[in-house]
């Protein structure tokens, strides 16, 4: 199978149109069109529905769609660095990490390894959730992985044993809330039985959400708190907590601004936040001289 083929669908499934899709390929369609059919029969299944205007993907052609862009991805990634090495430079080294991380933490991070001109966010990452990342490293897709992590007992179903991490940073995620039309904080805690705070909610499965019940079930005191939505994304749950639709638990790296502004409140005081390091994951069995000189700068390694 030619990974021209698989290009060829991706750019299909994007514009769910042949002669459109054949344009962007540079080919005729009647070409275009074959080299589709062509990649059906390899697969041997029907991978688009041509019955509907636009086109659409077979519950089998989604699937495939998201196996062609890890593939084209990683192809892409190893095509860069393979002309990188035949170049004579340094080869750059690949970080994944959530979204909320690269504005602040990142770049300071950076610049206090003195490596800024060697690492490379990789940005697809930025849609992960957590397991995303792991799984990543396994298949080289990256080569390190910042994560959040909680510090104490929590319950993740997130398997690490084939990496090993250094603890670079410490985050904080604070309950904040924004302030109703009176000036008045929107929620706060605990709450009570009678009137629960409206709460912006992590996936409980998910990295944040797990620390912060974590967390809450660590405290005396008990807490009331109804889900108005829930949300992977620190960044989305920010927008909704400022437009006063309840409180959530963010990183304080990320709501500094609008603390000192006073746009966001504290919805509870020290003892409701949440401690976290920041983790940087590799794989143990991914080796490269750039990646195994930046580790053996940085502390000791923890497995």
């Amino acid at each position: 199978m030619e990974i021209r083929w698989l290009e060829d669908f991706i750019a299909l499934a994007r514009t769910r149109h042949f002669s459109r899709a054949a344009d962007e390929q540079h080919v005729t369609q009647p070409t275009f069109s074959r080299r589709i059919k062509l990649l059906e029969e390899e697969m041997g299944v029907t991978l688009i529905n041509r019955q509907t205007l636009p086109l659409s993907l077979t519950p089998a052609g989604e699937e495939f769609l998201t196996l062609c862009e890890q593939v084209t991805d990683r192809v892409r990634l190893t095509r860069d660095r393979v002309r990188e090495i035949s170049a004579g430079q340094q080869r750059r080294i690949m970080v994944a990490a959530p979204q909320s991380l690269l504005p602040q933490f990142l770049p300071e991070w950076l610049a206090s390894t003195g490596w800024q001109e060697r690492i490379q966010p990789y940005l697809r990452a930025t849609g992960w959730v957590a397991s995303d990342y792991f799984q990543a490293l396994g298949r080289a897709e990256c080569d390190l992985a910042i994560c959040y992590w909680p510090i104490g007992r929590c319950d993740l179903d997130i398997d690490t044993s084939a990496c090993t991490y250094r603890v670079i940073g410490h985050e904080r995620l604070i309950p904040v809330t924004g302030l109703d039309m009176n000036g008045a904080p929107c929620a706060l805690l605990p709450g009570s039985r009678q009137q629960p705070a409206p709460w912006l909610a992590y996936p409980k499965r998910g990295l944040l959400g797990s620390a912060v019940k974590a967390h809450l079930a660590r405290l005396p005191q008990s807490t009331y708190l109804t889900a108005q939505s829930e949300n992977l994304y620190a960044a989305g749950i920010k927008e909704l907590v400022l437009l006063g639709y309840g409180m959530s638990w963010l990183p304080e790296r990320n709501i500094a601004a609008e603390l000192s502004n006073g746009t966001l409140v504290r919805a509870g005081d020290s003892r409701w936040d949440v401690p976290m390091e920041l983790r940087l994951y590799r794989h143990q069995n991914q080796h490269h001289a750039e990646l195994d000189s930046l580790w053996s700068e940085l502390a000791p390694p923890r497995n």
